[in-house]
């Protein structure tokens, strides 16, 4: 939205820069992993490496084995959240930011599969008590909870049954699905059974909840922040908190709202190359995204419903990579947009080295590839 009001205005580089101190992306935070994944209200969970890589790129000291040690005691866990992904969250956040964006995207997908006639007939009430009652009497894998569910619904469609589920439930895939070097499939239960009485059953602040986004992804305008957790009708928070705020706007005129003692670095800091999973939420978090990525390059960090793991260089998207992971060796490929320089690849080649020391068993060789 743009503003009849002028505010300072942030260019691109300012902003960019802003994002990634909040991103912990300009210098390795000395974060507990636990703590870094509460201040980044979650890590985009879609497959199950890319929680890992996410912090590999931003926490000093970080081992995978400290993220899998805290999903096995249930400090952190595997759900459906913002935007109806899914995500890896503190049993906290798991629990309250569930509750928050629930009406949102997620309402929006159980519409989509009612709309589609697969669930005619079907009680959506009945379905989710007796989907409450299957997965907590013992967790359940899509398949096993839609075939008990069939049997009280013969002629719905088989997927939708469980996808119903999912929407109508706040689901999570238990371990090991999700460990580090270990894995497994998909098994559901629900955020009850899984914490227990550890967690407040509470949704979280809408106000708050803005705070924390503009903590971890600001400055930020309403779209913005609309955008990252699938709700709509946040202009009324925004509008609560803008006492409290500081008012900015963007080369376009857009109302950009940020915490008044959160870090705004100049422009001019520098910004190391970092490698980041496919679908980080660096990337997907702000309505205008040219903070990270220019219009023309952002086309080619997807194909299809597939996004690739990208890198940056002075903190902009400038290329893809990818692992190939054989059993006897690593092997990282680099494949940048435009030409680097020989300093640009000498720090993309440091940072990735420093990536495969962390994330491959010690003893495995790897090589490093720059097409």
């Amino acid at each position: 939205m743009a503003s009849t009001t002028k505010h300072p205005v942030l260019t691109p580089r300012a902003l960019n820069r802003a994002t990634l101190d909040r991103q912990l992306l300009l210098r390795r935070a000395p974060l507990g992993v636990e703590d870094a994944v509460a201040h980044l209200l979650g890590l985009q969970a879609q497959n199950t490496k890319p929680p890992y890589y996410a912090l590999a790129a931003r926490l000093d000291g970080f081992r995978p084995e400290q993220l899998s040690a805290l999903m096995e005691s249930r400090a952190v866990a595997r759900i459906v959240t913002m935007r109806s992904t899914v995500h890896t969250h503190t049993a906290r956040d798991a629990v309250a930011l569930r509750g928050l964006v629930q009406s949102g995207a997620i309402d929006r997908e159980l519409a989509i599969f009612v709309g589609r006639k697969g669930l005619d007939g079907v009680d959506l009430e009945r379905l989710a008590r007796l989907s409450r009652t299957l997965v907590e009497d013992s967790p359940r894998t899509p398949k096993q909870l839609r075939d008990e569910l069939l049997k009280e619904w013969p002629h719905a469609d088989p997927p939708s049954l469980s996808l119903a589920a999912r929407c109508l439930l706040p689901l999570v895939q238990v371990t090991p699905r999700g460990l580090w070097g270990r894995g497994g499939q998909v098994a559901l239960t629900t955020t009850d059974a899984w914490f227990g009485d550890a967690v407040p059953a509470e949704a979280a602040d809408a106000d708050e909840t803005v705070l924390r986004y503009l903590a971890a992804f600001g400055p930020a305008s309403v779209k913005d922040m609309q955008t990252w957790c699938g709700l709509t009708h946040l202009r009324e928070a925004f509008d609560r908190l803008r006492p409290r705020l500081l008012v900015f706007q963007d080369a376009r005129g857009t109302e950009l709202f940020d915490l008044p003692d959160a870090p705004r670095p100049d422009e001019d800091t520098p910004a190391p190359p970092r490698f980041l999973p496919e679908f980080d939420n660096l990337l997907l978090s702000h309505a205008n995204r040219t903070r990270v990525v220019t219009p023309e390059l952002r086309s080619r960090t997807w194909q299809g419903n597939r996004a690739f793991s990208v890198f940056l260089l002075d903190g902009m998207v400038a290329g893809i990579w990818h692992l190939d992971e054989a059993k006897d060796r690593t092997t990282l490929t680099i494949e940048p947009f435009a030409p680097v320089t020989p300093a640009q690849r000498a720090e993309l080649a440091a940072e990735a080295e420093r990536t495969l020391r962390i994330m491959t068993p010690p003893g495995t060789p790897y090589d490093i590839v720059h097409h």
